[in-house]
């Protein structure tokens, strides 16, 4: 429920973009409307350009010294520039990172689901981590862990590519697998067609013939 604009304590959103009047320097770089550099001009002479030609006065680099100015219609100009982060956050992935974790003697009927649980993550563009845990006297044996990451690598190979190789970190083996660029999302089930009815026979409903 929106709050009321007299109970809403929250400091407005301010355009801190300075335009027009709100540039109080002496003197600016002018960028005309052309895109032409006309070059350091007073301020005021800048926004009389500005406003000859209905346009504003606009801050387009403060830390430069003068400050760079543009003369443009800036309603227009933060539109656009909006438009430009909309379409760049659209397109921005955000990347995933599952773990999926193995024993070194792990059994088959184990292996197969948790192996369909990576096929699962990285046809939703997830990266997998893949954990080896050794317990005990399998600390001696790491050579299993790396058959067992390898044999992983190797059977998802059409859908993975292998970001990190096996990596034995204290009591660990991990190994990172990224999607394949082939790899796409799953469409979106579609419903299914509906069956055509069914012919009925020719003679379907037809009185019968009297015998001869």
């Amino acid at each position: 429920m929106p709050v009321p604009r007299r109970f809403d304590r929250r400091p407005p959103e301010r355009d801190t973009t300075r335009i027009n009047e709100r540039i109080r320097v002496p003197e600016v770089r002018l960028i005309g409307d052309d895109g032409n550099q006309v070059g350091v001009v007073k301020t005021e002479e800048a926004l009389a350009y500005a406003q000859e030609r209905d346009l504003d006065l606009v801050e387009v680099a403060a830390d430069a010294r003068p400050p760079v100015c543009r003369v443009l219609d800036y309603s227009k100009y933060k539109y656009e520039q909006e438009q430009k982060l909309k379409a760049a956050r659209k397109h921005q992935q955000q990347i995933t990172v599952r773990e999926i974790k193995f024993r070194p003697k792990i059994a088959q009927h184990d292996y197969d689901t948790k192996k369909g649980h990576i096929v699962r993550f990285l046809r939703e563009q997830s990266k997998v981590k893949v954990t080896i845990m050794f317990r005990g006297r399998e600390m001696a044996h790491p050579e299993r862990g790396t058959m067992l990451l390898e044999r992983l690598a190797d059977e998802l190979s059409e859908l993975a590519v292998v970001e990190q190789r096996p990596l034995q970190d204290g009591r660990n083996m991990t190994m990172m697998l990224g999607p394949a660029k082939t790899v796409e999302k799953p469409a979106a089930e579609k419903p299914a067609a509906e069956k055509p009815a069914e012919e009925k026979p020719a003679d379907a409903g037809a009185p019968a013939e009297n015998p001869a």
